[in-house]
């Protein structure tokens, strides 16, 4: 066969995920701080996704959804401490088998329980069918911090950090001799899991590159944060910081496939687990329905997402799995809960939800519906005693926002009359969504009265 017919190499793919990336910390989405020159050049040379949401504000389960397809109660991940079970089939079970070389860096977040795994290195038969190459821990932020720390490799050997090297540089340097060392005699399958800009667990703060706080200390306050409490004041700066330190990865990334003469056949995508509202929703960072929980950054470049698009239709994190898949040619298996993002690229998706769908958990058992116009949830009493159930038979109307007239959602409309018959729609659309993920039809009830 000559190279005129030869067939058509399979793209690779590289999966770079940040982890609790609010989606205005990029230029291309209106941040008017230099912060992303790299990831608004792959936006205006692929495709920008201008609504894009996480299906559950919170690092374990949202991970188990990417994985596998499946919503975090179908998989038993519905809060953070579960393993994803072995017999799930994950995106590189189903490369694999297309005959792609799968690898995964960093955090995974997927070991946990009934052994814990949070610190020390994770089994083979726990890595989710990442079985070519493995360069992780399960949570990356307990086995290091911003500039020191140590992950685990495939044959379960301590790898510590170059002294003094940032944490997004250390991985960013491990993904680039992956890359640079490959030997091409199949397509590969590349998933980067950085922590960043997730806070530092143990030294309760957000760790950006030193001098942070202070290059990035004269920002616009976006809109949902003006005039809260919460620690946003103090955290910004360094929270941004980490962003930049995020693109920094990505324009070397790009710079290497370029530079191996892989570029035209890589998709890159990239994207986040949840957003981040600085307690300024609850005590911590996420894990609520709003906006500055759930939504996120979502770009990618290389074959089929060229041209500069922007993509207005709302898509999850659930459909990310599809769009892999797609990718390299395998059909979306009939379990999968998301689409192939591909079509609203093109132009051939039809019947595209007019809606996103969010379980959230830890907090609270909470589950949202987020249109154009409106976000409408829900919320469940969280029993006293044992271990938190995935669902519940009965919830309490939570919030209502019409997002046309209050982007930042400030006016909270479950207790107005007026809006009686917009919330009985809702509610409509989000039983549908959860009877259609395997939960039994709930009963909501209207909102307690607001305390004194």
């Amino acid at each position: 066969m000559n190279a005129l017919s030869a067939p058509a190499r399979k793209p690779n793919i590289v999966f770079i995920f940040s982890d609790q990336q609010r989606w205005d910390t990029l230029g291309c989405y209106g941040q008017k701080i230099d912060i992303s020159p790299n990831l608004d050049k792959m936006a205006k040379e692929g495709v920008l996704f201008t609504n894009s949401f996480t299906c559950q504000p919170v690092c374990g389960p949202a991970r188990a959804a990417l994985q596998t397809g499946k919503y975090p109660t179908e998989v038993g991940c519905h809060t953070n401490g579960h393993m994803l079970p072995m017999g799930e089939k994950t995106m590189a079970h189903h490369l694999s088998a297309a005959g792609y070389e799968v690898g995964y860096i960093g955090k995974w977040h997927l070991a946990s329980v009934p052994v814990h795994y949070e610190t020390i290195a994770i089994p083979p038969e726990r890595r989710g069918g990442y079985k070519d190459y493995w360069l992780a821990s399960d949570v990356l932020e307990f086995t290091s911090h911003s500039y020191d720390g140590h992950m685990f490799n495939d044959k379960m050997e301590k790898v510590d950090f170059p002294k003094d090297r940032y944490r997004v540089d250390c991985l960013t340097d491990y993904a680039v001799d992956y890359l640079k060392t490959r030997k091409l005699d199949k397509p590969f399958f590349l998933f980067i899991s950085f922590i960043e800009p997730h806070f530092q667990n143990d030294h309760k703060h957000f760790e950006g590159p030193r001098g942070s706080k202070e290059k990035y200390a004269k920002y616009e306050v976006p809109g949902d944060l003006v005039g809260t409490n919460g620690d946003w004041r103090e955290e910004f700066p360094d929270y941004l910081g980490c962003c930049n330190a995020l693109d920094g990865a990505v324009g070397r990334i790009r710079e290497t496939l370029d530079q191996l003469g892989l570029a035209d056949n890589t998709l890159v995508l990239y994207t986040s687990d949840h957003a981040c509202h600085f307690k300024t929703r609850n005590s911590e960072y996420k894990r609520s329905c709003h906006d500055d929980s759930i939504r996120t950054p979502l770009i990618a470049y290389g074959p089929g997402f060229t041209g500069g698009k922007v993509v207005d239709e709302l898509v999850s994190l659930i459909d990310m799995p599809a769009t892999v898949l797609a990718a390299a040619g395998i059909e979306t298996p009939d379990y999968m809960r998301g689409r192939p993002v591909q079509g609203l690229v093109d132009g051939t998706a039809r019947d595209w939800p007019e809606e996103v769908f969010v379980q959230i958990s830890e907090d609270i058992i909470g589950r949202a519906v987020r249109t154009k116009k409106w976000k409408y949830s829900v919320v469940a009493p969280k029993p006293a005693d044992g271990p938190q159930p995935p669902s519940a038979d009965a919830y309490t109307e939570h919030f209502l926002y019409d997002l046309e007239n209050d982007p930042n959602e400030r006016t909270n409309l479950v207790r107005d009359p007026a809006y009686t018959d917009v919330r009985a729609e809702l509610a409509a659309v989000l039983k549908r969504r959860m009877v259609a993920v395997g939960e039994k039809e709930p009963t909501i009830g209207p909102a307690l009265p607001e305390k004194a």
